[in-house]
């Protein structure tokens, strides 16, 4: 059972929730008039009384409170949490709101993905004018090519465009996209130059050889002094040689030029710190907190120097702190900050390029510079993996509906950009980049490439009418390619019948072509003819349907089919290598009354022979034939174009050879198939019995 004290304790936190602050403040009160004890248990419930004046706007108030509580023992982060939020939050409504993006999650502009493939991080390029390139051009590129800062190693990179998840191992295995980095390096040489100046200041601060890393520094920032980051890094260096009153500079340097930027107030209050200016290093914190509420660095070091602040040195606090209030011109501050040079960053540009520092996480530490990544990495799922019904229409989709257009651009893991389909092509004959020759069996392992956003947004603005051109020359050849009536693409290979398994084992460029055209095109179907020493290919086959691929680093792929419908050849042709044909489909002729009641007799005497002999097969040939084909089909109750499926079957895993086999698939009569049929196991049943 409550206590009162525990009662009245937990009013006033209600109170407190419920922003009644007054009538907390007053409860607490007449808590510690009633307590004795002058230990931690006084100071919780000072402290919670100080809360509840601040928040109430009662800050002189609070401010002695919170002096009485340190003298009980130091105010560490729990009791100076409230005050904390509360001072961040005044500020953050004297600015009336205003929060810019400084993180790369806010600002949109992840890395992580193949469609960003630009990994040359460049300064602020705002300075530049439009003669340099193209206005647009610059901003696309700044949109795409930016890099973020990763504020903490554990959280993941996320991508703009898709939205997926980047790992720490895998961000630092990114290449750079040579065909962007030579389009940034030809428009806008001077911020690419200053770059690769960081880029080298970068890795030398990473082997601590502090001076030279400064000197590449100061080069930078001769060549783009109006790049906030380097202003910030080279604080950064400054802070590492004990430089603190030159740190202090580029750090007010960096907040001149990006006042809203969360990293440049950290900056600015370590130089502070280091130079025992404690209470604007924490006004500094706290601006950074008004900004970007979540950075645990600014909020670290606001706990320790308000702490600080707030012990006792003697018997009285010092008076300086009874001013307190002048943390909150948040308004002034910022106004006086804005200097010319930082007027001349264009809206657009600020909306479009999140910031990032590569230099120290304000511990001395440097951060790896994050690339974002060339080429996104995925498996095409198959049929298998799906399994059951849902895979079923999933495959029916993938029939009905088109891949998407490849006339798209890629990027390798080794950073060059091609034509999708120039790049298939070039590996169906070798697994390397066309340019340097680098190894790329894993990307034929996936069977699926990302296309590079950033240049198919260049591509879009500045070649409309070719790209146009390009698309409808590849929409009429998916036209014509999806016709399964003319110019279909023939397997030269072995017999196929319909609805029997037929799987296909594929490593000769011509049918990788061909096979990828069958998916890409969205029929997922092809012919299958035996081979013929005048024509090429029989006149005769079977229309096959990809179920699933499975594809392997050296370009060979396992195919799954199975057989639709029969076709004859009318005309035989070529096309890329491989062969074609216009054909025409054959269908079993009808019957009606007593023709069809004769066929019915004959049809169930043919299965029960074919029955006998598949069940005088030896245990190990059945188990075999089933594994490969299946078990034989059940006998049909009613005869119907394409039918019986056992027929089929049998034809497939009788002992015959291809010519003798060929006839069958060209009989439009079932009841001479039948027949024939009757007489291959009458044969077989008399070599048996001899």
């Amino acid at each position: 059972m409550r206590t009162d004290s525990e009662s009245m304790l937990q009013l006033a936190a209600e109170a407190f929730q419920s922003k009644n602050f007054d009538l907390a403040a007053d409860i607490y009160e007449c808590q510690l008039a009633g307590l004795r004890d002058s230990g931690s248990r006084r100071q919780e419930l000072m402290v919670k009384r100080a809360d509840a004046l601040a928040f109430g706007g009662k800050f002189s108030e609070a401010l002695d409170m919170y002096r009485q509580a340190s003298e009980t023992d130091r105010l560490g982060p729990v009791h100076l949490s409230n005050l904390i939020d509360y001072l961040a939050s005044s500020i953050r409504r004297q600015a009336g709101g205003h929060r810019t993006p400084s993180r790369a999650g806010e600002a949109g502009a992840e890395a992580g993905c193949p469609g960003v493939s630009a990994t040359v991080l460049l300064p602020d390029m705002s300075e530049l004018s439009v003669r340099t390139g193209d206005s647009a051009v610059r901003t696309l590129l700044l949109q795409e090519v930016s890099g973020r800062e990763r504020k903490e190693k554990e959280r993941p990179g996320v991508c703009r465009e898709c939205r997926a998840s980047t790992g720490e191992e895998e961000v630092q295995s990114y290449r750079v996209n040579v065909v962007l980095s030579n389009l940034l390096a030809k428009w806008f040489p001077t911020p690419h130059q200053a770059g690769r100046l960081r880029r080298e200041g970068n890795a030398l601060y990473a082997e601590r050889r502090l001076e030279p890393a400064l000197e590449k520094y100061n080069q930078a920032i001769m060549i783009a002094p109006m790049d906030h980051i380097l202003f910030s890094n080279r604080s950064q260096i400054h802070s590492s040689l004990r430089h603190h009153e030159k740190a202090l500079r580029d750090a007010e340097m960096t907040c001149r030029l990006r006042p809203h930027w969360s990293k440049g107030h950290i900056r600015k209050a370590q130089a502070l710190v280091s130079l025992g200016r404690t209470e604007e290093a924490l006004r500094e914190n706290l601006l950074c907190l008004s900004i970007e509420p979540d950075c645990r660095l600014a909020k670290t070091e606001a706990h320790k120097l308000l702490s600080d602040l707030l012990a006792p040195v003697t018997d009285q606090v010092p008076e300086h702190i009874s001013d307190y209030t002048n943390i909150l011109s948040f308004k002034a501050h910022i106004k006086n900050s804005i200097t010319t040079p930082s007027q001349m960053f264009s809206p657009s540009f600020m909306s479009l390029a999140p910031e990032r520092s590569d230099v120290g996480d304000g511990k001395g530490q440097m951060k790896p510079e994050v690339r974002s990544p060339d080429l996104l990495k995925r498996k095409w799922s198959s049929t298998e993996e799906k399994g059951g019904q849902e895979g079923r229409e999933d495959h029916k989709r993938a029939k009905s509906e088109p891949a998407e257009v490849k006339n798209l651009p890629v990027t390798t893991s080794c950073g060059h950009t091609f034509c999708l389909r120039c790049l298939e092509r070039c590996m169906d004959h070798n697994p390397k980049c066309p340019l340097c020759k680098e190894e790329l069996s894993e990307f034929l392992v996936q069977g699926q490439y990302c296309k590079t956003v950033l240049i198919e947004k260049l591509i879009l603005r500045y070649f409309p009418s070719e790209l146009k051109e390009r698309q409808k020359i590849h929409q009429d050849e998916m036209a014509e390619l999806s016709n399964l009536n003319k110019n279909v693409p023939i397997f030269v290979c072995t017999m196929a019948f319909p609805t029997v398994p037929c799987p296909l084992h594929i490593f000769e460029p011509c049918y990788r072509l061909m096979i990828r055209r069958c998916i890409e095109t969205g029929t997922n179907c092809f012919g299958m003819c035996m081979g013929n020493d005048l024509k090429g290919f029989a006149d005769y086959g079977c229309l096959l349907e990809i179920r699933d691929v499975q594809f392997f680093s050296d370009g060979r792929s396992v195919v799954d089919t199975i057989g639709m419908r029969r076709f004859k050849v009318i005309q035989h042709r070529e096309r890329d290598g491989y062969n074609t044909a216009d054909i025409e489909y054959l269908e079993d002729v009808k019957v009606e009354g007593l023709a069809e009641r004769e066929l019915q007799s004959l049809h169930d005497s043919v299965y029960d022979q074919a029955l006998v002999w598949v069940n005088s097969l030896k245990k190990e040939q059945r188990e075999r034939i089933e594994g490969h084909f299946g078990p034989m089909p059940q006998k049909d109750s009613k005869l119907q174009p394409q039918r019986p499926l056992w027929c089929w079957w049998l034809l497939a895993v009788l002992p015959l050879e291809g010519r003798a086999q060929l006839p069958f698939l060209a009989l439009t009569s079932l009841k001479d198939r039948l027949s024939g049929i009757r007489k291959v196991l009458l044969f077989m049943a008399h070599s048996r019995v001899r």
